[in-house]
């Protein structure tokens, strides 16, 4: 049975993975963007294609962000001179809301019990701050066109708060208790989630509250852990 468990973990995880990877959060889509220049940063709109990138200046008016058309817009496309060497760079800041599971949690030895690496389901709702950049480059290929080459940097620092199971046994509770069964608990902290293109890790740090009456047998009762975190985008 353990073993199935560990298996099933281990596909929601893979899982887990892909879903980040196709979420809103990372694809370069038509936004506002802060477009790093050598001599300034500037509010840039961007309308991307498959071949076709426009660059459209912005300005405020009313309190709003509507895009300059008395400005002068750039043009990037995949049939463009390839001489041009230069990486535009643009980033991107927004709120982060996601749904964060903590498949892994290493707690360090309490009361003569060894460092343990838990496998309990949980689930939280993790809210933070996140900052994407892209970086944006025209290589040349052997037709002597440029392609599109986009390379993608996030990364998103919250606090999370949900709940979870945990094996209460004689064991974790300093031989108190003489049955077994799995307690609720509430599970809240702090995570930050780096990606890097198709690669996204998040660590968590947090502790633990059961929700029943033998919370004051519980050996792990507030204990900080370390985990590893994966998140669904929910916004």
């Amino acid at each position: 049975m353990r073993k199935s468990y560990c298996f099933f973990l281990i596909f929601i995880i893979l899982s887990s993975c892909s879903v980040i990877r196709k979420s809103p959060k990372t694809e370069f889509t038509d936004a506002f963007y802060t477009q790093k220049t050598d001599t300034k940063n500037q509010i840039v709109y961007l309308n991307i294609e498959d071949d076709v990138l426009q660059v459209h200046p912005t300005k405020l008016q009313n309190g709003l962000r509507i895009i300059d058309t008395n400005g002068t817009s750039q043009l990037y496309q995949k049939e463009m001179n390839s001489e041009f060497k230069n990486v535009l760079s643009f980033t991107k800041q927004t709120l982060d809301i996601d749904f964060l599971t903590i498949p892994l949690k290493y707690r360090p030895a309490q009361n003569g019990v060894p460092p343990q690496l838990n496998t309990n389901l949980n689930g939280a709702v993790y809210l933070g701050f996140r900052n994407d950049k892209y970086q944006v480059s025209y290589l040349e290929n052997p037709l002597k066109k440029s392609d599109r080459n986009i390379n993608h940097y996030g990364f998103s620092l919250g606090a999370f708060s949900g709940f979870g199971n945990t094996a209460m046994t004689p064991t974790t509770t300093n031989n108190y208790l003489t049955t077994e069964y799995d307690g609720i608990v509430w599970s809240k902290g702090v995570s930050g989630i780096i990606a890097i293109n198709n690669f996204t890790l998040g660590l968590a740090v947090g502790f633990d509250n059961l929700v029943d009456k033998n919370r004051p047998l519980w050996i792990y009762e507030n204990k900080t852990w370390l985990g590893l975190a994966f998140g669904l985008n929910l916004n």
